[in-house]
């Protein structure tokens, strides 16, 4: 089983070399094999989305590699940096961050374009994922005509559009209320297993937690099993 994400010996401070410096990320160590779904816990505060951020080539620590797929990207340039998070990653936040002016078939669609997807093949894609999710009556909705869990639900289809390696989400369902947000992280479980995705999900619900393969808990700026 090869590894889909390698983080060593990251350290990353804030006002770094000033009065009141802020140490965030203290040595962290952390590899994700393929297939595998990490918990990844903290306290608020504690860095869990500098650390998804620094994973997704986001932020850049001040020490200490990023590897993805095989590929050290810890000092690649913005271009390479840009061209790994549009093919390799997949990203959902706790807001869906939907494009409003656009219907859920085209938020779905334009990620797909961006990578040199042809528009048909990318039309259908957004519609088998939509499909998926339970939303293929939803299509030509704009964001505003469809409830939280539908939105974060394309959001979750969005994320898969361009067939990452990694998936990272930070607090994916944190937005929604208890009932639902067991359904939509059911959803999104369901699309990881089915796709053998990676990821690396940021929650505060222990119980969700528990659904993943492995939990790894960021507090102190270390990060343990």
């Amino acid at each position: 089983m090869s590894d889909v994400l390698t983080l060593e010996r990251l350290e990353k401070s804030y006002n770094r070399g000033k009065p009141g410096e802020i140490a965030v990320l203290r040595g962290v160590n952390l590899t994700i094999p393929r297939g595998q779904v990490v918990a990844l816990v903290a306290p608020s505060g504690a860095g869990k989305s500098t650390l998804l951020h620094i994973a997704g080539l986001l932020d850049t620590p001040d020490s200490g590699r990023v590897v993805i797929g095989g590929q050290d990207l810890s000092g690649a340039s913005d271009r390479r940096r840009t061209e790994a998070r549009r093919a390799d990653l997949g990203f959902v936040y706790q807001f869906h961050h939907l494009l409003p002016e656009f219907t859920a078939l085209e938020n779905i669609v334009l990620p797909q374009l961006a990578n040199g997807a042809g528009r048909k093949a990318a039309e259908e894609r957004a519609r088998a994922l939509l499909g998926r999710v339970g939303l293929a009556e939803r299509v030509d909705h704009r964001p505003s005509a469809l409830s939280g869990g539908e939105q974060q639900r394309v959001a979750f289809c969005r994320a898969l559009a361009n067939q990452p390696k990694l998936l990272l989400a930070d607090e994916p369902t944190g937005n929604l209320d208890p009932a639902t947000s067991d359904t939509v992280f059911d959803v999104l479980m369901e699309l990881v297993r089915e796709t053998g995705l990676s990821a690396l999900i940021a929650t505060h619900n222990l119980d969700l937690a528990a659904k993943m393969d492995r939990i790894v808990r960021l507090d102190g700026g270390q990060l343990t099993e």
